[in-house]
């Protein structure tokens, strides 16, 4: 399946993956993706522009407080 583009649609796709097959941001990007730029550029900047941030210890992307 290829990475969402929508903002909200990539959180629920990045958190389901997250939850249910990866145990970090890193091993997510080792499976999913082609490189740690892509992981950077197509996954954290946009959810960080979305006003989320990855939390390590629920690994997993939460809205900034």
């Amino acid at each position: 399946m290829p990475i969402p583009k929508d903002p909200y649609m990539l959180l629920s796709w990045v958190n389901m993956k997250l939850r249910d097959t990866y145990p970090s941001l890193e091993a997510l990007a080792d499976g999913e993706l082609e490189s740690e730029d892509e992981l950077s550029e197509k996954i954290v900047k946009k959810l960080e522009s979305a006003g989320y941030f990855y939390d390590s210890a629920n690994n997993q992307f939460v809205q900034r407080g």
